[in-house]
């Protein structure tokens, strides 16, 4: 809770949840405030993606006010309340509580449980989270259990999306300043899971990933995952958005990751992404249906990599933002 708690010396702070629900569909809410911003600085915005992703509904609603709320400094227990609309709000134990209502929709959601990033540190960052960095990636819960309801007034849900169970992925960003381009990705099957963010910042390349299952739990972060000028003996990656495709490459002296990751064209939707001056739209492209092929291998010291585990998603989250978006912030906004 420390790391997601609302931190107070930050320019932005975004929170970001992605259900999956009962039908296959997905929604993602975000509730975001740029301090101090001029221009649309607090965002509460809710897509739902159903699997015929023609049908998508998007909202993003621009409130006149939002208070991020500490309501127990030694457990960090905390809320955004957002006046006229409603809250998301932490207890210390991480259940969450959702109750989101304007006349674009209605959403109300109760956790019972969390799966933290490992066992091991409660954010991908490790002790990075402690270095006073432009930008900050926490993932709170990779899976948690969510009963919810949901309405669309103007939409037409399937019944089994207007209530029930869903499984809910939480995270968030907080920064000085959001990256001039990254990428994105998050993707579950079961008790296996895989999630990386990363791109441009302080002048490098720098990626943050995590792979977990019953048996294997690996994780990447500089300085392996680390590239300056276009080399780095560990990294190596590509980003081709005209193929909506993503190619990364990772190892230190004893494992080794690769993740292919592909969409198909006309899957993803906009979203608006917090700058200095409030949130851009359009700067952000995102797909819930992307498949990615996660590939790892396994040395000794002298011995060559051996693939142990070649694990297959579909269904994932993969995001282009910024530089690696050729259309960012254009009206050109669904692809």
């Amino acid at each position: 809770m420390e790391h997601h708690a609302p931190h107070s010396g930050s320019v932005f702070e975004g929170y970001y949840s992605k259900f999956d629900l009962p039908s296959g569909a997905k929604l993602a809410i975000i509730i975001c405030e740029v301090k101090g911003a001029k221009k649309n600085p607090y965002m509460v915005s809710l897509t739902y993606v159903p699997k015929d992703v023609s049908k998508t509904y998007q909202k993003e609603i621009w409130a006149k006010e939002m208070h991020m709320v500490t309501y127990d400094k030694q457990t960090f227990a905390f809320g955004l309340e957002v006046p006229g609309i409603g809250y998301a709000r932490w207890d210390a134990d991480s259940t969450t509580e959702y109750d989101l209502n304007c006349p674009e929709f209605t959403f109300r959601g109760k956790t019972t449980s969390r799966t933290p990033w490992s066992a091991h540190t409660n954010t991908p960052e490790a002790l990075l989270v402690n270095l006073p960095l432009p930008l900050h990636w926490h993932v709170q819960s990779l899976a948690s259990d969510c009963d919810f309801e949901m309405s669309l007034p103007s939409y037409d849900l399937p019944p089994e999306d207007r209530s029930g169970k869903a499984i809910v992925h939480q995270e968030k960003n907080w920064a000085q300043s959001f990256p001039a381009a990254h990428m994105w990705l998050q993707a579950r099957k079961g008790d296996r899971a895989f999630c990386c963010a990363g791109g441009k910042i302080l002048g490098m390349e720098a990626f943050l990933l995590g792979y977990r299952s019953g048996d294997l739990n690996i994780d990447f972060r500089p300085p392996f995952a680390v590239r300056l000028a276009g080399l780095s003996p560990f990294l190596s990656y590509e980003t081709k958005w005209e193929e909506r495709k993503f190619e990364l490459s990772i190892q230190n002296f004893f494992q080794k990751l690769t993740v292919t990751a592909t969409a198909p064209k006309g899957t993803f939707f906009p979203l608006s992404a917090p700058f200095e001056e409030g949130h851009r739209p359009n700067f952000l492209n995102q797909s819930f249906q992307a498949t990615f092929v996660v590939k790892i291998y396994k040395s000794g010291w002298f011995s060559p990599f051996t693939l142990v585990r070649e694990d297959v998603f579909e269904g994932c989250s993969l995001e282009y933002g910024g530089g690696y978006y050729p259309p960012a912030g254009s009206e050109d906004r669904y692809h």
